[in-house]
């Protein structure tokens, strides 16, 4: 399913060609906090792009279908996505780049690199919660990277919140002024449809079996929408002027700046306001522009072709059990086969088996262009944060690693089962599920696994056993802090109680404490150097 005519490997296309094709294209990300309802929406998304037929199961619990984002047995089994995923589809005139995240905490390090691979992201607020924890902490990663948000009120169709009392928290909380493009007609929990505030007109949603089909809709004229719903759509009409008087309308250089963010009201489930979205999203979310590099300068759009890797992930075709780097196109045209550079290593990497990626799902492409995303098959030799060029050199700023907080010797049940063992930590920590650690107390054969969230650690036991065939047992270890270090103080540092160095896959020496108090007394020592693990995270 390319998405562009095929281009012969090592061709240069014109800068104008170029540029034409990343006006076209849309990246984005959606994030929320947990049940917020990200891959459902996800699924709505490419259900009314008509590149599914029918939505999947919500959850995604035994004997039921799971969404297409969520193809990992344990997301089918919990019914929430513990990494993401990428969808391409065309919409319109336009390309789609659709990066579906991890709602959960403990996988925020997953969100951040996605969206680090972004120009827009769609905020999912619950009718009923609002603003909760874990979608703040992604919103200041947004802000931070000045990423435009459009803010997405979910479940309309459930009992919630007011919806002004919705828009003063957005306001509050974010800094931004919401500007809706609809409006509810109907409290939460009586969803018959939205006031268009762009032209005035009703579109009515009418429901399908189980969301599992697209909703109906029907545009009426404000005339023909007073008669229909009455007291509703007066309620609606007088909101939305009060939304007026307050200077509550899009502008388009303000939603860019990162002053604004536009608002529609929706239930990705019954798969009412998603065509809204996707319109929204083609005519206002900004298309891919010139990337700063390490350096902060603009590296051109039309340069010879560069991207960077922002995710990997193994695992996803069992028969083949291959590795696959995604990355995202930032400069000129990628086509299949060409011999690129890796930055990091100044080795040449070929680009044989490259890949559209639409969750699991996987399809040969021969062209890319910036803004898409593509995978890389039989990846090994590539990580997170590697920037890839071809002709002119260039490297983008490195994806951060974030700091751990808790840490658990990993071991192998079955002895005969080592090489297993270790083919599974060294793909688990090449794709950053977790970071491996190795002590000269324990030796190679125990690596220690430090991750941000628990939730990490049933991650890598489970996949250490399905995939790898090397079932694990995990034994805890005290230590909730880790700063970097050198090879000088680790003398002063073992020295103290509550206190191990241990050296990262990276060869980074690692000093772990089990407080914050410990970690004071050492850095107090003479000689002793101790340096935040990252340079930023989030909230």
């Amino acid at each position: 399913m390319s998405t562009s005519a095929p281009a012969v490997a090592g061709s240069r296309q014109p800068s104008a060609d170029v540029r034409g094709e990343a006006a076209r294209r849309r990246t984005f990300a959606v994030i929320s906090h947990p049940d917020a309802g990200k891959s459902t929406l996800t699924e709505a998304l490419a259900l009314h792009a008509r590149v599914i037929g029918s939505a999947g199961a919500v959850h995604g619990k035994a004997g039921r279908r799971g969404t297409v984002s969520d193809w990992m047995d344990m997301e089918r089994d919990r019914g929430i996505s513990i990494t993401s995923a990428a969808l391409q589809f065309a919409y319109r005139d336009a390309v789609v780049n659709l990066l579906d995240t991890p709602g959960h905490a403990d996988f925020s390090e997953d969100t951040y690199r996605v969206l680090t691979a972004v120009d827009a992201a769609v905020m999912l607020v619950d009718a009923a919660k609002g603003l909760e924890t874990q979608t703040m902490k992604l919103f200041a990663v947004c802000k931070h990277r000045g990423i435009p948000i459009i803010t997405v009120v979910n479940k309309w169709d459930r009992p919630g919140m007011d919806a002004l009392a919705l828009m003063d928290e957005i306001a509050e909380r974010t800094g931004l002024t919401p500007t809706p493009l609809t409006w509810p007609v109907g409290i939460a929990g009586d969803f018959r449809g939205v006031l268009d505030r762009r032209d005035g007109s009703y579109r009515h949603f009418t429901r399908t079996a189980g969301g599992a089909t697209i909703a109906p809709e029907e545009v009426f004229p404000a005339d023909q929408a007073l008669a229909r719903e009455g007291d509703a759509w007066t309620q609606a009409v007088e909101e939305a002027e009060l939304l007026a008087e307050t200077g509550a309308e899009h502008d388009q250089e303000l939603f860019l700046a990162g002053a604004t963010t536009p608002v529609l009201f929706a239930s990705a489930v019954s798969n009412f306001g998603v065509g809204q979205l996707l319109d929204v999203l083609v005519d206002l979310a900004p298309a891919p522009a010139d990337r700063p590099d390490a350096d902060g300068q603009p590296y051109p759009l039309d340069a010879p072709f560069s991207a960077f890797v922002f995710k990997v992930q193994a695992g996803m075709d069992t028969g083949h059990r291959d590795r696959l780097a995604y990355i995202r196109v930032c400069s000129g045209v990628f086509e299949r086969g060409m011999v690129v550079t890796n930055a990091s290593t100044g080795r040449p990497f070929a680009t044989k088996y490259a890949q559209q990626v639409f969750g699991r799902d996987r399809e040969t492409i021969e062209t890319a262009w910036p803004g898409d995303v593509v995978g890389l098959v039989n990846a090994a030799a590539l990580g997170v944060g590697d920037t890839l060029f071809v002709d002119r050199p260039v490297r983008y700023p490195p994806v951060t690693t974030f700091a751990p907080e808790h840490f658990a010797v990993a071991r192998v049940a079955d002895t005969s089962k080592y090489k297993q063992f270790r083919k599974g930590i060294d793909t688990l920590a090449g794709e950053g599920v977790v970071q491996v650690l190795i002590s000269e107390r324990r030796g190679d054969g125990s690596p220690v696994f430090a991750v941000v969230g628990p939730m990490q650690f049933e991650v890598a036991s489970h996949r250490m056993e399905h995939e790898f065939g090397a079932r694990i047992s995990l034994d805890s270890l005290p230590y909730s802090l880790a700063m970097r270090t050198d090879e000088a103080s680790v003398p002063a540092i073992t020295a103290s109680s509550g206190t191990e160095v241990m050296q990262r896959a990276d060869g980074e020496l690692l000093a772990l404490f089990t407080t914050k108090w410990v970690m004071g007394m050492v850095r107090e020592k003479p000689g002793v150097t101790l340096e935040p693990l990252i340079a930023a995270q989030l909230g």
